[in-house]
C-alpha cells in the first residue's frame, strides 16, 4: 500500500472498530509539546504525581517508547451527556462525579476496541502496531491536535469542532509510514469562559494548567488530605470536575454519546453524599465495580465524600459524620472532623474537646483545629 492507500484503510478500520473519527499524524517529528511538559514538570505543577517526573523521557517523544514508530493514529469516542453537567452543583446533598466516570470504565472499553482496530490493520498490511490509552507514558491531546482532531483550548483539553470537549482519546503507534492529516488550529479566540469558570483558579494563563489546585486532581490522583483552601470551593464535586469541560461554547456541536457503556448509571448520578460517607470496604468495590472510581479506594473516595458534605453545612447530616470519626483511616477521620465542623459546630466542639485527651487522634486534630479554609 502506498501512504496514502495505508492511511485511508487505517482510518476506515478504525470506524468499523466502533470508533467516532480517527486521525493519522508523524510520530517521529520533534514537537513544542515536549518543551511544554518538561516546564511543566520542571515548575512542580504536577504535584504529587510522581510518576510524570519518574516517565518524563519516555513521554516526551513517541518514538522514546519505540523508536520504530512512523506514524500514529489517534483515533476518538464520544462521550456527549444528554444532561447538563453544572446542573448537579446546585443539589448540594448529592454527589457530583465526572460525566466520564458515570458508568464503565473508559479505558476498557477504548482498549478493547483499539486492539481489535490494531490486529484488524496488522492483518492488512503486515506493519508492526502498539496501542495506548492514557495509563501509557505518552501525550494524547498534543497528538490528537497535531492529527487534526482539534486544538488544545485554554483549559489544556482537547476541543474538537464536531465533538466539542467530550471525545475519548487512543493511540496506535505503527512502524507503517501513513499518509499524516493536517494539525487542526485554535479556535478559542478571545473566549475565557473555561478559564472564568474554575473553582480554584488553576489556570495561572491560557493553556497553563497547575495541577495541584485542579479538582480532578485533588479528588483523583491526590492521596493525602485535601488542602483547606480547596476543599470550600470543591463543593459537591467528589470525583473529577467537568466545568472548564462544560461550559465550553463549542459543546453546541456535540452530539449525545450512543455508546451505552458511556450512558450514565442512575446511582452515580446525584447520589446522597450521606449514603456514599456510610460505605465500608466491600460496599465501596460492590458500588463501583467496573468503574473507573473504584481505583482511588475506599479510603480516597469517602474523603471527598465528607469534604462535600460539610459543604452542605446542613446539621441534619451529622449522624452521618459521627461514626467516621473513629474510622481506621486517618485521612477519613481528618476529613469527618473537618465535615463535622462545617455542618454542627457544637457537637464539633464537644467532640473536639473529649478526643483532645485521646493520644491516638492527636494527629487527626492538629489538621483541622483551629483552621478554618
Amino acid at each position: 500500500m502506498t501512504p496514502v492507500e495505508a492511511a485511508s484503510t487505517c482510518k476506515a478500520l478504525a470506524l468499523d472498530a466502533g470508533f467516532t473519527v480517527a486521525r493519522v499524524t508523524r510520530a517521529d517529528e520533534a514537537w513544542d509539546a515536549s518543551d511544554r511538559l518538561r516546564t511543566f514538570v520542571g515548575e512542580g505543577r504536577h504535584g504529587t504525581m510522581a510518576w510524570m517526573e519518574e516517565t518524563l523521557e519516555r513521554r516526551v517523544q513517541p518514538t522514546a517508547m519505540w523508536p520504530d514508530a512512523k506514524s500514529a493514529v489517534v483515533v476518538g469516542l464520544d462521550y456527549g451527556p444528554d444532561v447538563d453537567p453544572l446542573a448537579i452543583l446546585e443539589r448540594k446533598d448529592e454527589a457530583a462525579i465526572s460525566v466520564y466516570a458515570q458508568n464503565k470504565d473508559y479505558h476498557n472499553v477504548l482498549k478493547k476496541r483499539l486492539k481489535r482496530f490494531a490486529g484488524a490493520f496488522h492483518r492488512q498490511t503486515g506493519a508492526e502496531v502498539k496501542v495506548f490509552v492514557d495509563t501509557a507514558p505518552l501525550m494524547e491531546k498534543p497528538l490528537a491536535e497535531k492529527a487534526g482532531l482539534g486544538w488544545q483550548g485554554k483549559h489544556t483539553n482537547l476541543v474538537s469542532r464536531e465533538h466539542g470537549s467530550w471525545l475519548f482519546l487512543g493511540v496506535m503507534l505503527t512502524a507503517a509510514e501513513l499518509d499524516p492529516d493536517a494539525p487542526d488550529s485554535d479556535h478559542c479566540g478571545s473566549c475565557t469562559a473555561c478559564l472564568d469558570i474554575c473553582p480554584t483558579k488553576a489556570f495561572p494563563a491560557p493553556y497553563q494548567i497547575d495541577a495541584r489546585r485542579c479538582i480532578s486532581y485533588l479528588t483523583i490522583e491526590h492521596k493525602g488530605p485535601i488542602p483547606l483552601q480547596f476543599r470550600q470551593p470543591m463543593g459537591n464535586r467528589i470525583y473529577g470536575c467537568d466545568d472548564c469541560l462544560a461550559v465550553c461554547p463549542w459543546n453546541k456541536f456535540a452530539r449525545v454519546t450512543e455508546e451505552t457503556a458511556f450512558h450514565p448509571r442512575p446511582e452515580l448520578t446525584g447520589p446522597k453524599l450521606a449514603e456514599l460517607c456510610a460505605l465500608d470496604n466491600d460496599g465501596f468495590r460492590a458500588y463501583f465495580r467496573g468503574s473507573a472510581i473504584k481505583r482511588i479506594g475506599r479510603d480516597r473516595f469517602v474523603r471527598n465524600a465528607l469534604i462535600a458534605l460539610g459543604n452542605t453545612e446542613d446539621s441534619a447530616l451529622t449522624d452521618a459524620v459521627l461514626p467516621l470519626l473513629d474510622d481506621e483511616s486517618a485521612l477519613v477521620r481528618g476529613a469527618a472532623a473537618w465535615a463535622l465542623e462545617r455542618v454542627n459546630s457544637v457537637r464539633f466542639h464537644a467532640e473536639r474537646s473529649e478526643r483532645l485527651s485521646v493520644e491516638t487522634d492527636a494527629d487527626v486534630i492538629a489538621e483541622w483545629s483551629d483552621k478554618r479554609a
